[in-house]
């Protein structure tokens, strides 16, 4: 009987297949109610004491032999059809892809980059912490001056020579000290003020703001780099330059768009006149090509810069300026056509 059990042990152990049907037949042959180790168990009763021990070593071999057969024959299968569930079948529908969206402040300023780049205009950056000389005196505002009373600065306590940028000015001021004449670049970058935060102002902004540097420019080659720029951009084909001040320009002024009166939007946006300011500009002061080692007998040039969210919110009817630093991706997704 011991030897008949030893002979079984040798077949589950060696039994192999990967058919489920054969499997399943295994393992009623051994493991079923009338499988041959329920036999076994039941002759138990009938083998002599002195035998009953081997008799019930041999058969637990058995019993264990067979269920880990069946389950190592039921793991490689499983494996086998998960596998092939997922590579197999290439007939299958793919999973959708879900396609993100740029920023329409990044859609907005790459736009303006690229109209800009048509026309010879490199792209200079500079650091967002920025020192005083940088930021402020470099631009013909030395310390004290009532101009920079214009602009609400977030300032390091730690050390208030030390300060976030107001705008990108300083990078064109960085960009004048490295490099020489012709200069034409424009400096697009994030800027802080501490300013309230409401629909239409945030304490942090995007600004794009140009130079041009060579011999003989004259403010008729700013307007018509700004009339190139809002056809480009706006489709419009009317500006308008009023006088302004900026310590850094002279003469300066401010630069309005014809937006016209079709609609209520624009009769709310233009307050009724039809006319829209979109930035600032002027020809750049002596005294700042002076601080940049840089001849205004010889030299002289324009500067111009304007406001990226205001922009966007045109062009995509944004009411809400803080709805760009929300994250909202229920806004975002709005912008997928334009990537």
């Amino acid at each position: 009987m011991i030897d008949k059990i030893k002979d079984y042990i040798g077949e589950a152990q060696s039994f192999s297949t990967e058919n489920k049907e054969e499997l399943e037949a295994f393992r009623i042959k051994f493991l079923g109610k009338k499988g041959v180790l329920n036999d076994f168990f039941a002759e138990f009763k009938k083998v002599p004491n002195d035998q009953k021990k081997e008799f019930g070593q041999v058969v637990n071999a058995l019993k264990n032999a067979a269920e880990e057969k069946v389950k190592s024959i039921v793991e490689a299968l499983e494996s086998k059809e998960e596998t092939k569930g997922v590579f197999g079948d290439l007939t299958r529908a793919a999973e959708p892809v879900i396609i993100g969206s740029r920023h329409p402040i990044s859609i907005v300023k790459n736009q303006i980059i690229d109209i800009f780049a048509n026309i010879g205009f490199n792209v200079s950056e500079g650091p967002e912490i920025e020192d005083d000389w940088h930021n402020f005196t470099a631009l013909n505002l030395p310390e004290y001056h009532p101009a920079r009373d214009m602009q609400d600065t977030f300032f390091i306590q730690t050390n208030p020579d030390v300060l976030l940028r107001t705008h990108t000015s300083s990078v064109q001021v960085r960009y004048m000290e490295n490099h020489k004449p012709p200069i034409r670049t424009i400096s697009p970058g994030r800027v802080f003020r501490n300013e309230a935060i409401s629909s239409r102002s945030h304490c942090i902004f995007h600004q794009v703001e140009g130079l041009y540097i060579d011999k003989d420019v004259s403010f008729a080659d700013l307007k018509q780099t700004l009339l190139y720029f809002t056809k480009e951009m706006f489709g419009k084909s009317k500006i308008r330059l009023r006088p302004s001040y900026f310590p850094f320009t002279e003469p300066s002024a401010e630069i309005d768009i014809y937006w016209g009166l079709k609609t209520e939007t624009d009769y709310r946006i233009t307050k009724g006149t039809g006319w829209l300011e979109i930035g600032g500009c002027g020809m750049v002061d002596p005294n700042v090509l002076k601080n940049c080692d840089i001849n205004p007998d010889e030299y002289n040039g324009f500067a111009f810069g304007m406001g990226v969210e205001r922009i966007a919110m045109l062009l995509y009817q944004i009411g809400d300026i803080r709805m760009f630093y929300e994250n909202d991706v229920r806004f975002l997704e709005q912008f997928k056509a334009n990537i």
